[in-house]
């Protein structure tokens, strides 16, 4: 696509766009997948999440497929349609998914297909198939999702980029929590900036420190303190490479098997710390997200 995506609209008048980028919905006794880290053991209801986002100022948010639902989109997409003006969707595919499937999701308000890889086999992204289906992604001005350690991140993305489709690193690229940003695969992530085509979610931080690997008793107000640290460490060397143009800011609600270390409003504030400039936070969780997410501008 050569112009703006149609969602898009001028936004003279509107109401400041805010968007949250990475949220989960889903029922506890919804059908599982047979392979997944884990099960979980309550809900995240649609009005749940709706009354976070009133509740923070939040105008908008994006739902991203939970892994241990596997490719059945079908509860997303349901409240997808319940919500078109407030909510996007990024879903997981099967590679061999149809043209008139992906025209379906589209007009439901899907926006991207994750490829979650954590304690899963890497996939040839060069392959025939897996090149066919993220040019059609492409077309759709869609993005491929990747939630991957950063080891692993570097030939993962220049593969997606190859067949011209936009990028999303999840979770700020997951680095090494021994290393922060120094990690080897983190430092790979900041070179790809340079590209225009990878964005990066400033996102769920407690999932890439040391106090997630430890015991809740362990988590020693120093132990807390630098992982804090090391994220906004990172987030300062994301913020140096790709600039608030290529950021966007995401709750991870409802901060699945991380539930005793932060909520909605401790994930938002974050977003000050990592991010002290106003007028850059505000590029990220408006204007940067509205284009990648194909949100239209707020009238209220």
């Amino acid at each position: 696509m050569t112009g703006p995506h149609p969602r898009i609209a001028a936004r003279h008048g509107a109401t400041p766009t805010v968007v949250d980028s990475h949220a989960h919905v889903f029922l506890k006794d919804m059908p599982l997948a047979s392979a997944r880290r884990y099960a979980p053991s309550h809900d995240a209801t649609p009005a749940d999440y709706l009354g976070l986002l009133d509740a923070h100022g939040v105008t908008h948010g994006v739902l991203v497929q939970p892994s241990f639902l596997g490719t059945d989109n079908s509860y997303l997409l349901g409240v997808l349609r319940a919500h078109p003006q407030r909510l996007r969707g990024v879903v997981m595919l099967s590679p061999a998914t149809d043209e008139a499937q992906l025209q379906a999701l589209d007009a439901a308000g899907v926006v991207g297909v994750r490829l979650n890889l954590m304690g899963q086999a890497v996939p040839d992204l060069d392959a025939p198939q897996w090149q066919r289906f993220l040019a059609r992604l492409a077309a759709l001005d869609w993005h491929l999702e990747l939630h991957r350690q950063a080891a692993d991140l570097p030939p993962l993305i220049d593969a997606v980029l190859r067949a011209g489709c936009r990028v999303v690193v999840d979770h700020f690229g997951r680095p090494d929590a021994l290393q922060d940003y120094a990690d080897p695969g983190f430092a790979a992530l900041l070179q790809r900036a340079a590209t225009g085509r990878v964005w990066v979610k400033l996102s769920a931080a407690y999932r890439n420190g040391r106090a997630a690997q430890v015991a809740a008793a362990e988590r020693t107000p120093a132990l807390l303190q630098a992982d804090a640290d090391a994220a906004r460490r990172c987030a300062q060397q994301l913020l140096a490479a790709f600039g608030p143009e290529r950021l966007v800011w995401g709750s991870d609600w409802p901060h699945t098997q991380h539930q005793d270390m932060t909520d909605y409003g401790r994930s938002l504030a974050a977003l000050a710390d990592w991010v002290p400039d106003a007028a850059q936070r505000n590029r990220i969780l408006g204007a940067t997200a509205a284009e990648l997410f194909h949100i239209p501008p707020t009238h209220r």
